[in-house]
This record gives structure tokens, C-alpha cells and sequence, in this order.
């Protein structure tokens, strides 16, 4: 049984490690996941993401953490917080998902258990999110999950402004 540190009714949370490049190559690798983060993604690209991750744990206690199915233990992608601002206890809350994942409801579900860990666990007094100009679905999540429109901001691996936006609030339930 996977030792899960968070868990939604439907999603188990757990740090990454290196041994988990396929998970990372099969996440990561895959075009249609990466089209609006600055992929597609190399073989090189992918271990470094996922040395990073390591990384951010090991210094933050905090990644973009693996996330799988409770019922099949099957892999469904990954979610959790970045520092933004960490002065000001404002983390980036980010979730991909593999494809076979989509359209159920798991990405917004991921979300508010990353939301309510970073305003119960970490005392954050708010959130970023931002998506690529696109990227209309992750639009609409960012703002059901009650995040508000502040500015547009660049992100270098697309080499363009994204919209951007801060959840201040006490977390979504």
C-alpha cells in the first residue's frame, strides 16, 4: 500500500523520488500534457524536471507532487505548490494531468486538496495560478476554484504573458 501524506476522496499524494523517471517520461513526455507548459519535453528536459522536483523538496518541502488513482494506485499525473513569493507565503498551486485522467473532475479535485494544504499545512496567505493564453480549461478551473484575474505575467517557456491570478481567501472546500 503506497504511503500516501494527502489524500482527496479519489487521489493519493506523494513526494517524487528518482526512481520515478517512467512515471515523470510518461507524464512529461507526452505532447498533449506539456503543448501549454513549453513542451514538448526531451529525455534530458524530463530527468532535470524531475532532479527539480527532488530538489524543491528536499530545500521547500514542497513540488508539483506525483498523484494516483486510490482505487487502482494507477499514476494521474501531479499537483502541489511552488514558492512564488515565499517573503510573503504566496505559493504557485499547478496540476497536470495524463490524458487518460482528463474530463473526470480529478484536476479540480487535486486542487482544492493542494488548496487546503497550503492555507491549513503552511499558513499561505495566498495562492498563484496562471495558464497559457489557450488554455481555456485551465481557465475555467482557475476560476471555479475561486481564484480572481490580477495581471498578465511571462513565463519563459512559452516565451509568452500568461494570464495570472491570486486565491486570498481561507481555502475552497
Amino acid at each position: 500500500m503506497p504511503n500516501y501524506f494527502l489524500q482527496s476522496p479519489r487521489l493519493g499524494f506523494r513526494p517524487w523520488s528518482p526512481g520515478d523517471l517512467p512515471l515523470a517520461e510518461a507524464l512529461w513526455g507526452d505532447i498533449e500534457v506539456t503543448r501549454f507548459i513549453g513542451g514538448p519535453f526531451s529525455s534530458q528536459d524530463i530527468q532535470d524536471r524531475l532532479n527539480a522536483e527532488i530538489d524543491l523538496f528536499s530545500k521547500h518541502k514542497i513540488q508539483y507532487w506525483p498523484i494516483f488513482l486510490l482505487e487502482s494506485h494507477e499514476h494521474a499525473g501531479c499537483a502541489g505548490l511552488r514558492p512564488y513569493r515565499p517573503k510573503h507565503r504566496i505559493f504557485e498551486l499547478g496540476v497536470h494531468l495524463r490524458p487518460t485522467c482528463w474530463g473526470r473532475g480529478l484536476a479540480e479535485e487535486a486542487a482544492r486538496a493542494v488548496i487546503k494544504f497550503a492555507f491549513s499545512n503552511l499558513r499561505a496567505k495566498a495562492l498563484f495560478a496562471g495558464h497559457h493564453p489557450a488554455n481555456s480549461t485551465s481557465r475555467h478551473l482557475i476560476l471555479k476554484l475561486g481564484f480572481r484575474p490580477t495581471h498578465e505575467e511571462f513565463y519563459p517557456p512559452t516565451g509568452l504573458r500568461h494570464p495570472s491570478y491570486l486565491l486570498e481567501s481561507s481555502p475552497v472546500s
